[in-house]
């Protein structure tokens, strides 16, 4: 004997179909009006209150990338740059990073600006930084290279 032989020993019984009139009347034991005497489904899901409480908005929605990147932007002031670098060095998201200046975003390391706020007297080599105006002519008069 194997799985596809074995057959029950009584015959299937019927399910009975409520609410098409018959001996039961016309309510049929579902009583009168009602959420439980319609047809269809009983009663509301739960996921349904859920989801009625978002608000409902209109329109296709996408990220625009110019934004997201916009975030990733770490801004770095000239006061914090003239403290823990020294003359002629280097300055880059890298060494920034190194120097425990900016912290890496999921693993990579954001773009830097540097802003104006402070003063620069050391001649700085700058490379791959973002700069506002004033940064860059604070940076030029001390005597720094922008890359």
């Amino acid at each position: 004997m194997r799985a596809h032989q074995i057959k029950p020993k009584h015959k299937t019984k019927k399910r009975k179909r409520v609410g098409r009139g018959g001996k039961r009347g016309t309510y049929s034991g579902k009583g009168m009006k009602g959420q439980k005497a319609r047809a269809g489904r009983k009663m509301q899901p739960v996921v349904r209150e859920l989801i009625k409480k978002y608000p409902k908005l209109r329109g296709y929605k996408f990220r625009i990338k110019i934004k997201d990147e916009k975030f990733k932007i770490t801004p770095v002031n000239l006061e914090q740059i003239e403290k823990i670098f020294k003359e002629s060095e280097i300055v880059n998201p890298k060494t920034l990073s190194e120097k425990k200046i900016i912290r890496k975003i999921k693993g990579k390391t954001p773009k830097v600006k540097i802003l104006s706020k402070g003063e620069l007297s050391k001649k700085l080599i700058i490379e791959n930084c973002l700069l506002s105006k004033q940064a860059k002519e604070k940076i030029e008069k001390a005597g720094g290279v922008i890359k």
